[in-house]
Formats: C-alpha cells, sequence, structure tokens
C-alpha cells in the first residue's frame, strides 16, 4: 500500500502536470473575479472565501477522471483487483495520493490568493482550515463517478457531472464555516463539525461505492 500510494503520487504529479494544473487553474479563476466586479476591495474581501471555495472545487474536479483510467488502460487494475489486500483498502490509498497530489497544493495557495481577494488574517486562515477539511471529501465523492466511468473512453465529462451535485453541500458548509468565523469564533464550531462530519462520511462510503463500481466494470 505504500508502494501504491507513492506510485499514484508520482503519476498524479507527471501526468498533465498533475499538482500544478490544479494550481494554475485555481489561480485563474480567482484572479478573473476582479476584472468581473470591479476594484472595489471591500466587495471582494466579502465575496472572497466564496469565490476560494468555488475555486478550489473546480480545481479539485481537474484530472478525477485520471484515478482510475489509466489502471484500466495498462491492466494494472486488473491486477490490484486480483491481490490479497482488500480493493476497498487500495482505493483509500489511490485517494489519499490523489488527494496529496492535488488537493493539498490548492489548501497551501489559498493563503496567497486570499491576499489578492482583500481577505484579512482570520478570513485566510479559516478558509485554509475549512479547504483542509473539506477538499477530502471531494475526492472521495470523485473516486465514485471515476470507478463509474472507468469503462468509458471519455468520462470526465461525466465525472465532473456526477460529482458536482453531491459536492455542493461541501461548499455550503466550507463557505459557511468561513463566514461565521469572520462573524464570530463561536459559530464557526457548528458547520466545520458538519464539514467534518460530510468528510468522514464520504471516506467511508466514497471507497465502498468506488470498490463496487471497478467490481461491477470489471464483470
Amino acid at each position: 500500500m505504500i508502494a501504491l500510494f507513492f506510485r499514484d503520487l508520482k503519476l498524479s504529479v507527471r501526468a498533465g502536470g498533475g499538482a500544478m494544473i490544479g494550481v494554475l487553474f485555481f489561480m485563474t479563476v480567482v484572479a478573473v473575479i476582479p476584472f468581473g466586479v470591479g476594484p472595489d476591495l471591500n466587495l471582494l474581501a466579502r465575496i472572497g472565501p466564496a469565490i476560494l471555495w468555488i475555486g478550489a472545487l473546480l480545481a479539485s474536479l481537474l484530472g478525477l477522471d485520471r484515478l482510475f483510467q489509466a489502471e484500466r488502460e495498462d491492466g494494472s487494475l486488473d491486477l490490484i483487483m486480483m491481490q490479497e489486500t482488500p480493493l476497498l483498502l487500495a482505493v483509500l490509498v489511490k485517494c489519499a495520493a490523489h488527494w496529496t497530489a492535488t488537493g493539498l497544493p490548492l489548501v497551501i495557495a489559498s493563503p496567497f490568493l486570499g491576499l489578492f481577494m482583500n481577505m484579512d488574517e482570520g478570513a485566510i486562515g479559516a478558509t485554509m482550515v475549512t479547504l483542509l477539511a473539506g477538499t477530502p471529501a471531494i475526492t472521495f465523492i470523485g473516486a465514485v463517478g471515476a470507478a463509474v466511468a472507468v469503462a468509458l473512453p471519455r468520462g470526465g465529462l461525466l465525472v465532473s457531472i456526477l460529482v458536482l451535485p453531491l459536492a455542493i453541500p461541501v461548499l455550503i458548509f466550507g463557505v459557511s464555516a468561513v463566514y461565521a468565523a469572520i462573524e464570530d469564533p463561536a459559530p464557526f464550531l457548528p458547520p466545520f463539525m458538519i464539514l467534518m462530519a460530510i468528510t468522514l462520511f464520504f471516506a467511508v462510503i466514497g471507497p465502498v461505492a468506488a470498490a463496487a463500481a471497478l467490481r461491477h466494470s470489471a464483470d
């Protein structure tokens, strides 16, 4: 499993730029917003957390279709399914590697883009913490979509269509937690704990559903 983690980590970085493509897309989404809403710094500070979360959500969708597609094409997916280690654990490790290569760089880049949106220290810190807690849920949801579309020749768009509606609760409670932290630290915990609960829920359900979809596609 350790070898599988580092193998997927290297492939995620090499294939199509991996982390760099996601960060560049994240930066592009955030950089375009001021041109659309104007140079009002107060307005940018108010909508900054929501824009960062939307940009991170869209950037997280990039590369989800390659989560199992490369293994499907070269036949290594069949070897992973036939080994003694449960497929559920292999899917969990692949999700962890994918988030490390694509989701974690978005979390690291968010403070710098928060400065670009004229956000203060509290808003930047809350956004970074909520992204750290919420982006793994997007990866686990995306694993299910990637497993469903793995047998399709061009399933990239289908994965995004499947994942985006399910990721809306993550976006809602992530943004709600940030705005609660900006207004008063006390209301921050309820939406943040719900966000953590969503991540833990999909950490259990996501690999199970993805493993079942992979077995079904193999049949």
